[in-house]
């Protein structure tokens, strides 16, 4: 009896071993691929969140290291403090360069950590509520997925977010599975963050109340309570932190809080009218997030959810994967015009979705079984190649395009031509984004400046209006005005063609500082 008990405890020891080599594996190709972009600066797709960000983490040590204030460089010459969510990612990022000096790849590699965070998490949970086999398709879905390498190499707070849900997740599972109050304090604790991180991140609450409910069902009284003590602090932390982003974004000019297209700003009928921005969502999650390859497994995986009787843990928990899916899309109905516009929102879903489409792949690859382990081998390698052929290496590349090219350039050529202190107006291409005045490494505004009520992205409606707006900057201290020769706002007017008498303006008043075929600059 002894010798079958030490050659089972042997066995379950390989096994172990074997799946945290594969395990080990996975994070190496998701680092592999997330590396690649380490160096580029920030003008992919995203560049617009990204400036902003990596403008308060800059100001973060100038500010004294005060996180409850985040600041930004493009509403003049400040204070600009905004309400956005608990500066966890901005810190980090902040203390990495403070040893370092990197900017952007700063940025992009606490990313890429917090991402593969997540996907250690992501497969851990796997195996405790599915299997081994699934955790390493589901681990091998997130490391190729395109939205997640995307997200996990901008220099934004959303991969902080998830890989933090995501280890507050797997540590109460494990609690709830018989761990001890140490493993729930974790829990506690990497959840509340995630979720101070972007609140967006609160609906994977609903896997928590799951887990608390099984609690209840099996009369687990002790572990029930602390665990409703736990998620009363948590959304106490929560609620105070949020009511303090909006105390602080309505009391600093520009007056803006971060976020905008919820159900209860624009409205349920307006929402309905627009169809919840589906078409939108559902073009960006083709071209650019997933693609069909991912996409054809999520529907396979979900369409043959796996039974019960499929799995080797607790069966109850074999329902966790579709109520994050659940409660991402409640997320997403709630903020489709937010998430829809921002897309790098939509990280909720990568967990559920990577889990999904790890099952499709192993449906397929066990498909007229029984298959022998080389058959079962070569099918997964198709699989992988397609997967990376038709999804991860051009959706990626998409996103990753240089469309802020110019106004980097913009930037750059104003950080040589300034001196200390100057303010400078920048129009990017993207009207709004406040790219080139990060380059810069200065203090300015965004043209038009925008605030309160007023867009940031639109043009002014003649070039009067426009001329009043410049005449009121240079009475605050503006001393450079620039604009990139693809500069266009939000209804599809070209800069060069909208405000043609603005420029005529321009060069009658001022001094051409740089004109090339790119941007021009005026000294003011």
């Amino acid at each position: 009896m002894t010798m079958v008990v030490d050659r089972q405890e042997i066995a379950a020891a390989l096994r172990l071993r074997r799946d945290m080599v594969v395990l080990a594996a996975l994070l190496l190709l998701a680092a592999g691929i997330r590396l690649w972009w380490l160096d580029q600066p920030l003008i992919d797709a995203f560049s617009w969140r990204q400036a902003s960000t990596a403008m308060i983490a800059e100001n973060i040590p100038v500010n004294g290291w005060n996180i409850f204030f985040p600041e930004v460089n493009w509403t003049g010459p400040g204070p600009s403090y905004q309400g956005r969510e608990f500066q966890i990612y901005t810190l980090i990022v902040a203390l990495v360069q403070a040893v370092t000096g990197m900017t952007d790849a700063a940025g992009r590699l606490v990313s890429t950590l917090f991402g593969l965070l997540t996907l250690f998490s992501l497969h851990r949970i796997t195996a405790m509520i599915w299997t081994t086999a699934h955790a390493h398709a589901a681990g091998l879905a997130y490391a190729l997925m395109p939205a997640a390498v995307m997200i996990d190499t901008s220099f934004l707070p959303d991969a902080t977010m998830l890989a933090l849900l995501t280890l507050g997740v797997f540590l109460y599972l494990r609690y709830a599975a018989g761990g001890s109050d140490r493993m729930l304090v974790l829990a506690a604790a990497a959840f509340g963050l995630g979720v101070l991180a972007k609140l967006p991140g609160l609906g994977v609450g609903l896997v928590i109340a799951y887990l608390a409910g099984l609690l209840y069902l099996r009369g687990d009284r002790r572990r029930l309570l602390r665990s409703l003590a736990a998620m009363v602090i948590v959304l106490a932390f929560i609620i105070a932190y949020y009511a303090w982003a909006i105390h602080l974004g309505n009391s600093y000019p520009p007056y803006h809080v971060a976020g905008s297209g919820y159900i209860w700003d624009e409205g349920l009928r307006a929402f309905m009218a627009n169809g919840f921005f589906l078409d939108r969502t559902w073009k960006i999650a083709q071209v650019w997030f997933y693609g069909w390859p991912i996409l054809i497994l999520v529907g396979i995986g979900l369409w043959l959810h796996p039974r019960p009787a499929d799995v080797l843990g607790d069966r109850a928990l074999i329902w966790c994967p579709l109520l994050w899916l659940v409660a991402a899309a409640t997320v997403y109905l709630l903020a489709a015009g937010e998430v829809s516009a921002n897309p790098w929102n939509m990280h909720i879903f990568s967990v559920p979705l990577a889990i999904f489409a790890g099952h499709g792949a192993l449906v397929l690859v066990r498909l007229a079984r029984p298959a022998p382990a080389v058959v079962a081998g070569m099918r997964m390698a198709g699989l992988v190649a397609l997967i990376a052929i038709f999804a991860t290496l051009p959706l990626v590349q998409s996103m990753k395009a240089p469309f802020s090219r110019k106004a980097h350039a913009l930037g750059l050529e104003l950080a040589a031509l300034r001196a200390e202190g100057d303010l400078v107006i920048a129009v990017s291409p993207d009207v709004g984004d406040p790219i080139a005045i990060f380059y810069a490494g200065a203090r300015g505004w965004v043209f038009p400046p925008g605030g309160g009520s007023e867009p940031w992205s639109i043009f002014r409606a003649d070039d009067a209006a426009a001329i009043a707006d410049l005449e009121q900057l240079r009475a605050e201290g503006a001393r450079w005005f620039g604009f990139t020769t693809d500069a266009r706002d939000d209804l599809g007017r070209l800069f060069t063609e909208h405000h043609a008498g603005f420029i005529t303006w321009l060069d009658a008043q001022f001094e051409r500082a740089a004109d090339t075929a790119d941007y021009v600059i005026f000294r003011l």
